[in-house]
C-alpha cells in the first residue's frame, strides 16, 4: 500500500510539472506573439474587420509635341452595392435602374446577391454620382474614380485609341503604352462587424490611387487638324470609301499627323455597328498595291546598281510585251522616245518594266531585304501588317514587270513612307514612331531611343532621287502638287484593288519638302473615288493644300533628336 501510494504521488507530481511546463510554454508563446508579432495579427484582424473597395489607378496624360493635352482624366464615380447593408431593396433597385438606365432585372440580381460587394456601374458622370448620393441609400456606395477624356473628340482617334471602363487601354497608343500610362490602384477601407455591417463611428479610410506617367508624343495638333480637314474634304468631294493622310519627318521617323477618315468620337467609342472596322487604322493595319509610288524604289535600285543613266533613252509605244503578256502604259498612245528623267516624270510603265527586268528577281529580293521592305517597320501602334510579296523562286518575268511599277504585291502606307524616307534622307532606314518621351509627375522627362540603320543606299543615289522627284512635281505628272515659291518632290500613283473587274481604284500621292533637304513628307491615299481616280488628278491637289498650309509652320517644330 505504501509503495502504491508513493507511486501515485510521483505520477501526480509528474503530471503537475507537465501542466506547469505547458502553461509556461503557452505564456511564453502568448508573450512572444503580443510583443514580436502584434503587428502581423493586428493586420489580420483588420482584414477581417475592414471591407476593401478598389479604386482604379489614374492614367497618365497623353500630350502632343507642343504640350497640348490630347488624353486626360476627369472625375467620375463607381456605383456598387453591399447586400448586408441594404435596408430597402426595392427602393435601391428603383433608384439605380431608373437613374443609371440599367434593366431592372439586372440591378435586382446584383442587389439580392449575398456577397461582399457588387458593382452596378463604373465611370458615371460626376453629376450622376452626386445625384445617387443625394438619395442617401443604405448599402449603396458611390466611390470617386476617374474616366478618360479626349478634349479633341475625333482628332487622332485611330492613333490614340481609348481606355476602357476598367482603366486599361483598348486600342491605339492607349494599349501600346498601357503599362507606362497605368497608375497604381487605391483603396477604400470600411470597418464592419462579423455580419458585414458597417460599424457606426468609424470613418472610411481612403488610400488615394497613384497617377501613371505621362506620354509625350511626336504628334502635332495643328498639323493633324489641317490633315483632318483636307481628308474630310477629299472624302466628300470624291465620294470615297476612305481617305488616309500621314505626315512624317523623313529624317528621324517622327509622325506629326495620321488621319484615317472617317474617324470616330473617342468619348463615345462604342457608337457604331462594326466596331473593329471603325477602330481599325488602315495606315498601319491594311496593305495595298502602292502603284507608281513604288517606282521610287525601282529607280533607286537601278541607280545603285548602275543599270541606268539619267540621259539613257527609252521608247514607249503605249505598251510593252513581257513573255505572253501585253502590259500597257497609262498613256495608251505612248510617250515615244524619252530619257530616263522624262520616264520618271511621265510615270511611264514600259521604262520601269525595262528596269525591273534588268534588276532581276535575285537583286530585287536582296534590295527588298536591305531596304527593310520584308520586315515590319516597328511603329509603336498595334496591329501592323507585313508586306505581302511573291516568294523569290516564284518571281518570273511577268512578276518582275508588275513589281517594277508597284503592282502584284502589297505593303502598308507607313511601310512605303518609311522605305522612301531612307532613299531621300541620305540612306538611313528610320523607325517611324509616335512616342517621344515619358514624363513623370515630378517633371522628370526621359526620351525614347530608336535604332536607325544607315547605309541603305548611297548619298549619290539619294541626292539623285531627290532631284528626280522634284522634277516630277515641277515638270511631270505630279505638277498638281506644286506650290509656287517652294521646291517640292513627290510621286503620283493610281492602283487597282482585287478583283480587277470591280474597277475599284486607289489614288495616291507621296511628296516631301524641301526637295533638297526633306523636313516633312506627306502621303495622301484616296480609296475608291467614284469619279476621277488618277493620283495626279485628285490626290496631288490635296497634298498641295497640305504643303501650302503647313510649310510656314514646319520651321517651328521641335524635333526629338535636337
Amino acid at each position: 500500500m505504501v509503495l502504491n501510494s508513493t507511486g501515485h504521488r510521483k505520477k501526480t507530481w509528474v503530471l503537475f510539472m507537465m501542466l506547469i511546463l505547458c502553461m509556461a510554454g503557452l505564456m511564453i508563446r502568448i508573450g512572444y506573439i503580443m510583443i514580436f508579432e502584434s503587428s502581423y495579427y493586428e493586420g489580420k484582424a483588420k482584414e477581417i474587420q475592414e471591407r476593401e473597395r478598389i479604386i482604379s489607378g489614374i492614367r497618365g496624360d497623353i500630350l502632343d509635341r507642343n504640350g497640348n493635352v490630347i488624353a486626360v482624366n476627369e472625375t467620375a464615380y463607381n456605383i456598387s452595392v453591399i447586400h448586408n447593408q441594404i435596408s430597402d431593396e426595392e427602393k435601391v433597385i428603383e433608384v439605380l435602374s431608373g437613374e443609371l438606365g440599367i434593366d431592372e432585372e439586372k440591378v435586382r440580381k446584383r442587389v439580392e446577391k449575398v456577397s461582399s460587394i457588387e458593382k452596378i456601374k463604373n465611370n458615371v458622370s460626376k453629376e450622376m454620382g452626386e445625384k445617387i448620393l443625394s438619395y442617401n441609400l443604405d448599402g449603396v456606395k458611390v466611390d470617386e474614380s476617374s474616366i478618360r477624356y479626349y478634349p479633341n473628340n475625333e482628332l487622332f482617334s485611330k492613333v490614340i485609341g481609348f481606355a476602357g471602363s476598367d482603366g486599361q487601354g483598348v486600342v491605339g497608343l492607349e494599349t501600346v503604352y498601357d503599362k507606362l500610362l497605368s497608375g497604381t490602384p487605391g483603396k477604400i477601407l470600411t470597418t464592419c462587424d462579423g455580419r458585414g455591417i458597417e460599424v457606426e463611428g468609424f470613418e472610411e479610410k481612403r488610400i488615394a490611387p497613384g497617377k501613371g506617367k505621362n506620354l509625350i508624343t511626336t504628334l502635332d495638333v495643328n498639323i493633324q487638324k489641317v490633315c483632318m480637314e483636307k481628308a474630310k474634304e477629299a472624302y466628300e468631294v470624291n465620294r470615297a470609301d476612305g481617305v488616309s493622310i500621314i505626315a512624317m519627318n523623313p529624317k528621324n521617323g517622327e509622325i506629326y499627323a495620321m488621319v484615317d477618315y472617317p474617324e470616330y468620337d473617342l468619348n463615345d467609342p462604342f457608337e457604331g455597328e462594326d466596331l473593329n472596322s471603325m477602330w481599325r487604322n488602315s495606315c498601319v493595319s491594311d496593305t495595298y498595291e502602292p502603284g507608281s509610288t513604288f517606282k521610287i524604289i525601282t529607280a533607286s535600285i537601278a541607280l545603285e546598281e548602275n543599270l541606268v543613266t539619267l540621259d539613257e533613252r527609252f521608247y514607249c509605244p503605249g505598251y510593252i510585251v513581257v513573255e505572253d503578256r501585253r502590259i500597257r502604259c497609262h498613256k495608251t498612245a505612248g510617250h515615244g522616245s524619252e530619257s530616263f528623267v522624262e520616264g520618271i516624270q511621265n510615270s511611264c510603265n514600259p521604262v520601269f518594266i525595262d528596269l525591273g527586268l534588268r534588276i532581276g528577281s535575285d537583286r530585287y529580293y536582296d534590295y527588298f531585304k536591305k531596304f527593310g521592305l520584308l520586315d515590319k517597320t516597328g511603329i509603336d501602334l498595334p496591329g501592323e501588317a507585313g508586306t505581302i510579296m511573291h516568294e523569290k523562286d516564284k518571281i518570273g518575268q511577268v512578276e518582275l514587270a508588275t513589281i517594277a511599277f508597284g503592282q502584284s504585291f502589297q505593303i502598308t502606307p507607313v511601310q512605303l513612307m518609311t522605305t522612301v524616307s531612307s532613299l531621300i534622307n541620305g540612306g538611313t532606314r528610320i523607325v517611324p514612331h509616335i512616342g517621344m518621351a515619358e514624363s513623370e509627375n515630378n517633371g522628370k522627362t526621359v526620351k525614347f531611343e530608336y535604332e536607325n540603320k544607315e547605309g541603305i543606299c548611297s548619298e549619290k543615289t539619294s541626292q539623285t532621287m531627290r532631284m528626280l522627284l522634284e522634277s516630277v512635281v515641277s515638270e511631270g505628272s505630279g505638277k498638281n502638287a506644286a506650290v509656287e515659291g517652294y521646291e517640292i518632290g513627290g510621286k503620283t500613283a493610281t492602283s487597282q484593288t482585287f478583283p480587277r473587274s470591280d474597277n475599284i481604284y486607289i489614288a495616291s500621292f507621296l511628296g516631301f519638302y524641301p526637295a533638297d533637304d526633306p523636313q516633312i513628307m506627306y502621303l495622301v491615299k484616296i480609296n475608291n473615288p467614284k469619279d476621277a481616280y488618277y493620283g495626279g488628278t485628285i490626290a496631288a491637289p490635296v497634298a498641295a493644300e497640305l504643303f501650302k498650309e503647313t510649310i510656314p509652320y514646319i520651321s517651328t517644330l521641335r524635333n526629338d533628336d535636337e
